[in-house]
Parts: C-alpha cells; sequence; structure tokens
C-alpha cells in the first residue's frame, strides 16, 4: 500500500472516529470547501457551510456511530476515489429505538495544495437495513 492509499483511509478512519465524538470542526477539515454530497431521494449538499448546517440541525438529536469497510482505493496524480461499504447506527436522543443504515460510498478525492486529501465529491447510497 502506496503513501496516498494510506493516506486516504486514514483520512476514512478519521472521518468515522470525529463524527462519533461529535467533533464536527475536523469532519469538516476533512473535505473541500467546494464538496458535494449526492444522496438517493434528495437535492445535492453542495458545499461545506451547507454540510454544517444540516450537522448543527442534528446536534444534540441524534448520535451517530459507524463503520466504513473500505473496499478500494485508486489514485491518479492528484485525484483518487475511494469505495467504502458503510454501516451506519443512528441513536436518538430521547432514548427512541436506534436505526441502522448501510450501504456503499463512493468519494472522489482531490489533494490539496498543501499535500492533505480532501473529499471532493461524495455519492452516499445507504438505506435502512432490512
Amino acid at each position: 500500500m502506496n503513501n496516498d492509499e494510506q493516506a486516504i483511509r486514514s483520512l476514512v478512519e478519521t472521518w468515522m472516529r470525529a463524527t462519533l465524538a461529535g467533533d464536527l470542526d475536523r469532519v469538516l477539515e476533512l473535505m473541500a470547501e467546494d464538496v458535494v454530497f449526492l444522496g438517493a431521494g434528495r437535492p445535492p449538499m453542495r458545499g461545506r457551510e451547507a454540510f454544517a448546517a444540516a450537522s448543527r440541525a442534528m446536534e444534540g438529536r441524534v448520535r451517530v456511530e459507524g463503520r466504513a469497510d473500505v473496499q478500494e482505493v485508486r489514485v491518479f496524480g492528484d485525484w483518487a476515489y475511494c469505495w467504502n461499504q458503510l454501516t451506519i447506527n443512528m441513536h436518538p436522543a430521547d432514548g427512541g429505538a436506534p436505526t441502522e443504515r448501510i450501504g456503499p460510498a463512493l468519494s472522489v478525492l482531490r489533494r490539496n495544495h498543501d499535500g492533505r486529501w480532501v473529499i471532493f465529491r461524495d455519492a452516499n447510497m445507504v438505506a435502512p437495513a432490512r
């Protein structure tokens, strides 16, 4: 495994840990300012600020924990993609029953001028577990 692939795998691990810890600032550092998130049945979420606003709207309402099983990473110069199989558990703060969502996510990453990899585009296809 080369250094770029390891850096991208570390980014995924950091994202999952920061999400569990509720560290939105750390999660935001892992994405490009002009990031776009695509998901089934919803309009594209454009930009880091849109992600931050959506995340803040959930603060105190739900605790998110998850696991990302990296399936594939490919690097092409300053661009890369990463395919993950996600398992996400959402625990309502009011004590309600947790929900589980599973499915693939495909991220396009780019290397910033400072050498760090960031998520540029993300297509998340998680759906309720049956």
